[in-house]
């Protein structure tokens, strides 16, 4: 029996324990109760449970046979900041949080793996479950890493997955080479004068000087990299003053900036310090930056890509995996993960529906076991007895 029919007999258990996880939601580095619930759930399995590692992740392992040969397998467990539009009867009970990336179905499609595997051993050496939190910015991976993940547990591979609204149930995407994108946060805090709204001459206006470095950061992208190096700067957030009448001190602006390799980060951060404090100056103002690094790129081994897209083949045929999945400008902190141990990392289909981070996003229970299927799959192909 395949591993995506034997998973279908639990697709019941493994439908309820992922709505019971949207029911009840947990920011990230805050997964305290669903942590609890994965590590009670594994070792009930008759799997080694972990707690703790990064603060609320947690590290299932199995062995099995004589083989030293180690495999991990990392789902993300945090929600998001939003309040929930969904009506349904599983809809979030906690205000203004919602799993509105689908990481509660992730979570669940690790755990499915995690039950066949402990059931059937069909593999000859180790299996870490690595199940991350604060994945949404929050450093999980990171957190994990200095956590000593790795030393811990080591793996040869590691292997991921995000599932994707509109690519049909029963289908996976891939791609060797960069699949998501690097993504910082930066804050640039413009200093002036404040002054009377009535007397600008007496003023350094901050607001003023805001709007005419956000407007030149769109340069760095069309004018200073390479048009072969895709990449996003994106001013999300420009705040100054509170008052009417009083052009204010200060004056803040915030964003994100995306790229598929480290160096052109550096050429983004480099070209921001640059135009800020040189448009700032401009205005007789200045530029304090804070860049942060958030996500490195996410790159796809080629040979563990091959064993991913293999194994997805082996499920549900060759032609429901495309192997020249676009690379899209989204992060993921996995990609911390796969910087230290090579590693692959997918999406599996969704169905129709909303887009990750939307307050009617649903993840489709349906997808469940194509997930966790696939988490097992490369197991057993992996560590083959």
């Amino acid at each position: 029996m395949s591993p995506l029919d034997a998973i279908r007999r639990d697709h019941a258990e493994l439908t309820a324990i992922r709505r019971d996880f949207h029911t009840h939601p947990e920011l990230g580095m805050e997964e305290h109760r669903t942590a609890e619930i994965v590590a009670r759930k594994l070792e009930s399995w008759g799997i080694e449970v972990h707690r703790g590692i990064g603060r609320t992740g947690v590290v299932g392992v199995l062995r099995n046979g004589s083989g030293n040969r180690a495999i991990g397998l990392r789902a993300d467990m945090d929600a998001l900041p939003i309040e929930e539009l969904n009506d349904v009867a599983y809809r979030s009970t906690t205000k203004g949080v919602m799993h509105a990336c689908g990481h509660d179905g992730h979570t669940t499609m690790l755990l499915g793996a995690a039950k066949y595997l402990a059931e059937t051993r069909n593999f000859d050496g180790i299996v870490h479950f690595i199940f991350q939190p604060g994945e949404e910015g929050c450093g999980g991976a990171l957190a994990m890493l200095e956590d000593g993940l790795f030393e811990r547990f080591p793996c040869d591979a590691i292997y991921g997955m995000h599932n994707r609204p509109g690519m049909p149930v029963g289908e996976y995407g891939i791609r060797s080479g960069p699949t998501a994108a690097g993504g910082a946060f930066f804050d640039i805090v413009i200093g002036g004068k404040g002054a009377h709204g009535a007397r600008p001459e007496a003023s350094i206006d901050p607001v003023l000087t805001a709007c005419h470095v956000t407007t030149a950061l769109q340069s760095i992208v069309s004018r200073t990299l390479s048009p072969r190096d895709p990449a996003v700067v994106s001013v999300t957030k420009v705040v100054g003053g509170e008052a009417y009448n009083v052009i204010p001190q200060t004056a803040t602006i915030s964003g994100t900036a995306r790229f598929f390799t480290r160096e052109v980060g550096t050429q983004i951060e480099e070209g921001l310090r640059r135009v800020a404090a040189g448009v700032a100056a401009g205005f007789g103002a200045t530029a304090e930056v804070d860049w942060r690094l958030i996500f490195a790129p996410t790159i796809n081994d080629p040979k563990e890509t091959d064993a991913y897209a293999e194994a997805a083949a082996d499920l549900v045929g060759a032609a429901n995996v495309a192997r020249d999945n676009p690379p899209g400008m989204g992060s993921e902190d996995f990609s911390f993960m796969m910087e230290k141990v090579p590693g692959a990392y997918l999406h599996v289909g969704n169905g129709p529906g909303e887009m990750p981070h939307h307050p009617r996003y649903q993840f489709n229970d349906e997808a469940i076991p194509y997930g966790a299927a696939l988490y097992a799959r490369i197991v057993e192909r992996g560590l083959n007895r």
